[in-house]
């Protein structure tokens, strides 16, 4: 696959520009993978955590993972495994659009309807359920590099809570379209310890195993 990411700019306004123009291509890029797909490969595809990653799930660990949105790699199967496996599942949750990003229980995987739309549309638990801090988070990404960067929405929630909880792994969840060579790095960007493909798990720290 020919990468669409040519040299990157220190200027900061190129850098934004090219992030932005990224984030057109790859969103452009995955929706079209995921379109060519049949219906029937798709929904086993993702549908439950690798085998050398199922050791860092502790039985008793909260696993933050989200509700996918358009062409995003589906967290579904991750979150009903997780579930039926013993493990609590968390979704991101905003009070407003300025308030922070949190994470709370939902503690039915199988049931939707008790999730709601959030001030960012995303689906995500109501007011009522209970607040968490996960021991593991699962991310969605526009973007990522084998090194661990990810190109993100652009809002900056997953890192300013990481930066937050710095003691929480991070892993990715991507379609293999989504690779780049390299991808613009700002100061404030978290570097995720793995990315998890159909295909590959891309470990860029070692991971700790329970």
């Amino acid at each position: 696959m020919v990468d669409p990411s040519p040299p990157i700019s220190s200027d900061p306004i190129q850098f934004g520009d090219r992030k932005a123009a990224l984030r057109r291509t790859y969103r452009q890029t995955r929706a079209e993978h995921v379109d060519a797909l049949p219906a029937g490969l798709r929904a086993l595809m993702l549908s439950r955590p690798p085998a050398p990653l199922v050791e860092m799930f502790p039985e008793d660990a909260t696993v933050g993972v989200y509700h996918p949105a358009g062409s995003e790699a589906s967290a579904l199967g991750w979150a009903r495994w997780l579930t039926e496996n013993g493990r609590k599942v968390a979704l991101p949750w905003f009070a407003s659009r300025g308030g922070p990003m949190e994470f709370r229980i939902w503690a039915n995987t199988w049931d939707e309807s008790q999730l709601e739309a959030g001030p960012w549309r995303a689906l995500q638990p109501g007011k009522e359920s209970e607040a968490v801090i996960p021991d593991l988070v699962v991310v969605p990404l526009l973007a990522f590099t084998a090194s661990g960067h990810r190109l993100g929405q652009g809002g900056g929630h997953y890192d300013r809570w990481l930066a937050a909880h710095p003691q929480v792994t991070a892993i990715g969840l991507a379609w293999d379209c989504q690779i780049a060579d390299e991808l613009p790095v700002e100061s404030h960007d978290h570097t995720l310890a793995a990315v998890v493909t159909p295909t590959r798990i891309y470990e860029v720290q070692p991971l700790e195993r329970t």
